[in-house]
Parts: structure tokens; C-alpha cells; sequence
């Protein structure tokens, strides 16, 4: 049988559901995870000036945070060697993948785990997911 392959969808969660966003999502990670994401956008640009930031959730059960912003970012990895510019859309998403990634490395949470690859499935339908799979690969 030939399954056809549904998209992922992101919503940005509106002001009133923020507060439980991160808890419902990360569970008691909850706090190291907000706080990882920010230091993440600090080692991967210096075009991070902190600044509003959206919360998405997606179709599949992911999450992802990005900067509320029209600039694109710079993002230098010395991980991997890559440079390239994103939307800040793009950006979050490669902010919150190094998030995750980190988190369910520490934890071995399948609950974390399964976070990662959610978003990671988003990403491959994003406009820009070759910047982004540069940037986390």
C-alpha cells in the first residue's frame, strides 16, 4: 500500500497557553531546556539580541521556539564548519534541534528523544532545510 506522506504543520501558540507550553513539551526539563535554547542562539550567532521569541507547535507532537525577528541570522557552527544565513524561523529550529539533542543526550529520555525527530521531521519539509541540516549535521 502506498502511504502519501502528511505534512507537518507548525502553529505559533498564542500568548495565553506560553506559560504551559515548555512544561507540556519538556516536562521537568522544562527550565534547562528555555534556558539551553537561548545559550544555543548565543554560541551559534551574534545576531541573537535576545528579543521576543515565538513558540510553535507542530502537528506531529514537536515543538520548536525561534526569535520573532525579519533579519536573517548568521549561523557559524565550529562543530561541523558550516556558515550560512537563515530566517529566523530556520534559525529556531536549529537552535531548538541543538536543544534537544543535547537534553536527550544527558537524559536518555524517549519522551526527548522522540522531540528530536519530530522536529527534525519538520525540518526536512522546511523551505530551508538544507541550511538547517548543514547546520546540525
Amino acid at each position: 500500500m502506498n502511504e502519501s506522506i502528511q505534512p507537518v504543520i507548525a502553529t505559533c501558540v498564542p500568548s495565553e497557553r506560553r506559560m504551559s507550553f515548555l512544561p507540556k513539551h519538556l516536562g521537568a526539563h522544562f527550565v534547562t531546556g528555555e534556558a539551553l535554547v537561548y545559550r544555543w542562539a548565543c554560541l551559534l550567532t551574534e545576531d541573537n539580541d535576545g528579543g521576543v521569541w515565538e513558540f510553535f507547535e507542530l502537528s506531529n507532537g514537536g515543538f520548536y521556539l525561534a526569535p520573532r525577528s525579519p533579519e536573517r541570522f548568521t549561523i557559524t557552527c565550529n562543530l561541523n564548519q558550516f556558515t550560512g544565513q537563515v530566517s529566523a524561523d530556520a534559525a529556531g529550529i536549529i537552535f531548538t534541534l541543538y536543544m534537544l539533542n543535547q537534553l536527550a543526550n544527558q537524559t536518555q529520555e524517549d519522551r526527548l528523544i522522540n522531540q528530536y525527530y519530530w522536529l527534525r521531521d519538520f525540518a526536512t519539509m522546511h523551505p530551508e532545510y538544507a541550511a538547517i541540516f548543514g547546520a546540525i549535521d
